[in-house]
């Protein structure tokens, strides 16, 4: 791999020399659209309609529309006179607690790893974030675009995750279909509670797989090789009668689904 961006992780007047690495991919399995017709890949041009031609690359420029239909035109001198559109540090604010953070604001994840000459500053920073339990949030720039970030370490590696600033989440506020009024029975509560108690389990993100994908991929694989798709048939849904049975109901697949879990991993051990 190579890495996405180098700079240096910077806490007072400490600055820790970093590379920076994706931490995740997208798996998603891609398409490319073709013409029904002869099966060619179908292209997508850049075109001026005003103009009526095609034009290239160097003829585009960045507008930002204030009103419709008029722009404000702005030049790559532009971008790179502004503040920190050049700098290559993550500029950390403060250091805060991991449960504060709320998921919504995570985007994207990066590795951090040590840049040239860097690996005892960056030890020493790892250490003192192990030392006090905290989490890093600071500043980005990275493809000409500022984010908030939390910096935490996972095992022996600095993980950045990119952020999303207070503006950029929407308010619940404008979502009129929480504005309900509902009565619940304390055995509904119970039951739930319970219901959850019996799904509770470790956070292992190995045993969840994308069975879509899965699926997908075989259907891809099978009609590469000119075989027939099996279709599986799609389960039937029972009707549940009321709240209280569709809990109860759940509890007690809950519970054997547990205990065949629990053969499983016997079985896993004395093979």
């Amino acid at each position: 791999m190579r890495p996405l961006w180098k700079g240096a992780v910077s806490f007072g007047l400490v600055h820790v020399p970093v590379k920076m690495y994706a931490a995740t991919e997208n798996k998603d399995i891609k398409f490319n659209y073709l013409h029904e017709k002869c099966k060619t890949p179908v292209q997508y041009k850049r075109y001026c309609p005003y103009c009526d031609t095609e034009i290239s690359m160097d003829e585009i420029v960045r507008g930002y529309e204030y009103e419709k239909g008029k722009y404000v035109v702005l030049k790559e001198e532009d971008f790179e006179n502004l503040p920190a559109a050049t700098a290559k540090s993550i500029d950390i604010l403060d250091f805060v607690d991991l449960k504060e953070i709320d998921p919504i604001y995570y985007n994207k994840a990066y590795y951090l790893v040590p840049g040239e000459g860097g690996q005892k500053v960056y030890y020493l920073l790892k250490k003192a974030m192990e030392e006090t339990g905290k989490v890093a949030v600071a500043k980005v720039m990275i493809r000409q675009k500022q984010s908030l970030a939390a910096l935490r370490m996972a095992g022996d590696v600095l993980v950045m995750s990119t952020m999303y600033y207070p503006d950029e989440v929407r308010k619940t506020e404008n979502l009129p279909e929480l504005d309900y009024s509902v009565k619940l029975h304390d055995n509904e509560i119970k039951m739930a509670v319970n219901l959850i108690n019996n799904l509770a389990a470790d956070f292992n993100p190995e045993k969840y797989t994308n069975e879509y994908r899965e699926a997908l991929m075989e259907v891809i694989q099978s009609r590469a090789a000119g075989e027939e798709v099996e279709i599986p048939q799609k389960p039937g849904t029972e009707k549940v009668v009321d709240l209280m049975s569709a809990l109860k109901a759940s509890i007690e697949l809950a519970k054997e689904e547990r205990k065949e879990g629990k053969k499983e991993r016997r079985k896993k051990k004395t093979s």
